[in-house]
């Protein structure tokens, strides 16, 4: 059986990727074409790339592309983010370089998935850890988020600002060193570092403690483990948490906090209870 190589998968998937776009929708004539799709030469004017480099790849010729040819290639197929990425991997052997995106909310199919945890604080945040979605046990458990201005919903200026959240840790010292260090692996991975600029620079300001923190440059990884809370009315909490990533959106993260014994369970679920027929 003849194998296939990484020039020959290269050059089918882009004859692929190009024969389902319509010409039309493009401003393409449409007349006298023999198949479905773009013209090669199309292409590679969509791409502003020579038509004979690009009919090299598609053939299997030329060497590997640069990654500004693909993401030149990428943007004239109008690929999505996880087409674009096979396609570094096919060209260059790896994925391209991370692309950060503001979060814009969350979809309503993403809230319900929040909301039918109906007892384990849930929430979702970005890679620069601003929370932008939780459901009713978050806000009886963790924060009542909504009742923040937008700007004060992140991870970093409630841990280091706000005395109540500091308060409910049962070790804040070594909560805060785990907070940081995972959020400056996010950011980094996320390509966002340029973005969290300013606000480090505020919290170096304003908190000697986050300041050392963040010159120790560690960095860590926020999948999974206990938490420990003291809260106001429930007294201590413990609770497993894991984080999930959402394919669908790469730019956030979810983290599910369950009550580790029926106790704790039992706590959470008489205060929302009560919460709900007092409103």
């Amino acid at each position: 059986m003849m194998s296939i190589g990484v020039e020959d998968r290269l050059g089918a998937y882009l004859k692929a990727r190009r024969t389902r776009l319509d010409p039309a929708a493009l401003g393409f004539a449409t007349q006298r074409r023999r198949t479905a799709g773009l013209r090669r030469e199309e292409v590679a004017q969509r791409a502003n790339i020579s038509v004979t480099w690009y009919t090299w790849l598609e053939q299997g010729r030329g060497g590997a592309p640069s990654a500004d040819v693909l993401d030149r290639i990428a943007r004239a197929l109008m690929l999505t983010d996880i087409e674009r990425e096979h396609l570094f991997l096919l060209g260059l052997g790896r994925p391209p370089e991370v692309r950060y995106r503001a979060a814009e909310g969350v979809s309503p199919r993403l809230q319900r998935l929040l909301d039918a945890l109906e007892f384990s604080p849930a929430i979702i945040k970005t890679a620069t850890w601003d929370i932008v979605a939780w459901n009713r046990a978050a806000v009886a458990v963790l924060t009542d988020y909504g009742a923040l201005p937008p700007d004060q919903r992140n991870v970093l200026r409630l841990m280091f600002g706000q005395s109540q959240v500091r308060a409910a840790q049962h070790d804040w010292e070594s909560v805060a060193r785990f907070v940081v260090g995972a959020f400056r692996a996010d950011a980094a991975r996320a390509g966002a570092l340029s973005e969290v600029r300013q606000l480090v620079e505020e919290l170096c300001r304003t908190s000697p403690e986050f300041e050392a923190l963040w010159r120790e440059n560690d960095v860590g990884a926020h999948g999974g483990g206990t938490k420990r809370l003291r809260h106001p009315t429930l007294g201590m909490l413990e609770l497993e948490y894991s984080s999930f990533a959402l394919e669908e959106r790469p730019d956030l993260g979810m983290i599910v906090y369950n009550p580790v014994s029926p106790a704790d369970a039992a706590l959470i679920r008489t205060l929302m209870t009560e919460q709900k027929s007092a409103t």
